[in-house]
């Protein structure tokens, strides 16, 4: 048999088909916009997802050469936090709302107060109000666009809207809904006590799975559109910062991941639920059943290289074509260029706000030590230090404050690739950072969870054992790492020395 993932992201849709044993036989992307109508603002089409599904399945099968019973299961992955607000015939009321969407300050205020303070909200659902969260979206619907809050009769998150298309359910899991800011992620089921708080109707809600759980077939119209069969189940998933760490063996102890895709995010395992009293880190289910993890995020990671790359980079860009070869490595050739510690260049990779450790939707992106000397390569260079700064605040919280046991770093998504942003990672923690076997992300990792639903395997952390394993270690450069112990307290003092700055700019862009 044969297992598909489908990983709803930002910039586009992946979808792979694998067998039992971790091969992957065929894998389909297709790419979508998203919009900014307003500063700060984010969003997208759900219509856009549910198309490049279609496609992206179709093809992946295809290509793979399958026949519609062959493929016994599907599992879910997405971009966490979105809001999806459906109306009684499951039209979309309005765009989805992302998880990098800023526009929620007040609602956040609006939902400490409500329940008696942050460190009460933080009792009851594990996390403080962040404004990427999906509850404090709710509000905004609610306070700034009521005629359509009025229409709303089921609230879902990205995946989940394609759950829906496919099986005909509302349903969800605890790893995403975690993120939704209204989970007791202590209990695994939607907070009462904040939902009466908030004034919201628990049937607004799907019905909460396990990332395992079965939660439905598909119907005779997605089977039709997919070129799939009925009998294909479509099981719980995870939101992708679970699932990918699912992908990447992150299912026990002592193992933590880091990822460098469009936002960054520090991954760790926990058996039991730690919660950062001062609310930096996330403490969210875990797609592991009856298990947690706690994760920090760099909201603008690897999305601020590709920003970088797109506004100044023409000529790199062209002469990549040219050479038919990915831009990124012509980025790294120039980055390898440069001194440890870019010569005194700072990068806060505050693009799009910042999650951890500052919650700080003003906080806004800087270059900063700027002399004459300073190139292209320097800008490049400086990106990726302040990449591996931001990751290290987390890393720092998860290790020296909550004292979490970690033996194993994994470095994934796309910097994982690059051997010298590896290099700077591991000089950075001064620890050996390790790559994996699978490089495909969130959607290998909820193929492997549709694997456990099909009877491959008698849990998770079974089928991870089997299918990954580390492959190669980057060890630190001990003077490396003695310049950026240095340069991490500079970082951090910047954001500190900067952060009464940012509030006025924010000020001024919203007058």
């Amino acid at each position: 048999m044969v297992y598909i993932g489908i990983d709803i992201g930002t910039s586009g849709t992946k979808t792979l088909a694998v067998k039992p044993d971790g091969t992957i036989l065929a894998t389909a992307i297709e790419e979508y916009p998203c919009y900014s109508p307003k500063p700060l603002w984010s969003e997208q089409n759900p219509d856009d997802w549910w198309n490049a599904t279609v496609k992206t399945v179709r093809k992946t099968v295809e290509k793979a050469g399958l026949k519609p019973s062959d493929v016994k299961g599907i599992g879910l992955s997405g971009q966490m936090h979105g809001s999806v607000f459906l109306n009684k015939n499951n039209n979309v009321v309005r765009p989805a709302i992302l998880w990098n969407d800023q526009r929620t300050v007040a609602e956040c205020n609006e939902i400490e107060n409500a329940v008696g303070g942050r460190s009460k909200l933080i009792q009851l659902v594990a996390n403080p109000a962040l404004t990427g969260f999906t509850a404090p979206k709710i509000l905004w619907l609610r306070n700034n666009e009521p005629q359509n809050f009025e229409k709303v009769c089921k609230i879902l998150l990205p995946k989940d809207e394609i759950r829906r298309q496919l099986t005909g359910e509302y349903a969800t899991e605890v790893s995403d809904a975690s993120g939704m800011l209204l989970l007791d992620v202590a209990k695994r089921q939607w907070s009462k006590p904040l939902l009466d708080a908030l004034h919201l109707d628990i049937n607004l809600f799907g019905k909460v799975h396990e990332s395992e759980d079965i939660t439905g077939k598909l119907t005779k119209e997605a089977a039709d559109l997919l070129g799939l069969t009925t009998n294909c189940i479509v099981v719980g998933g995870a939101g992708d910062c679970a699932a990918g760490a699912v992908g990447t063996g992150i299912v026990s102890s002592g193992l933590l991941s880091t990822s460098i895709g469009t936002s960054g995010v520090v991954f760790v395992h926990s058996d039991e639920v730690r919660i950062d009293p001062l609310g930096r880190l996330h403490t969210f289910c875990h797609a592991v059943r009856g298990k947690w993890h706690q994760m920090g995020v760099t909201l603008s990671s690897g999305g601020s290289l590709q920003w970088f790359r797109n506004q100044f980079c023409e000529t790199l860009v062209q002469k990549a074509n040219e050479k038919g070869i990915d831009v990124y490595q012509l980025l790294n050739e120039e980055a390898a260029q440069v001194p440890v510690g870019s010569e005194g260049l700072f990068f806060l990779p505050y693009l799009s706000g910042e999650r951890t450790p500052h919650a700080d939707p003003n906080a806004r992106g800087c270059f900063i030590g700027l002399n004459l000397q300073h190139t292209r390569k320097h800008f490049i260079r400086s990106i990726m230090e302040g990449v591996a700064y931001s990751l290290n605040d987390s890393f720092k919280i998860v290790t020296e404050e909550l004292e979490v046991p970690v033996e194993q770093i994994r470095a994934t998504g796309g910097g994982a690739r690059s051997p010298l942003w590896r290099q700077i990672q591991s000089d950075v923690f001064n620890r050996k950072v390790a790559t994996v076997n699978s490089e495909e992300g969130p959607a290998f990792g909820v193929a492997l969870l549709a694997m456990v639903s099909g009877g491959e395997y008698s849990g998770i952390a079974e089928a991870c054992k089997a299918v990954i394993r580390a492959v190669d270690e980057t060890e630190p450069n001990a003077e490396n790492a003695a310049v950026y112990r240095n340069g991490m307290e500079v970082y951090q003092s910047l954001y500190r020395s900067l952060k009464d700055d940012f509030s006025a700019i924010a000020k001024q862009v919203r007058s």
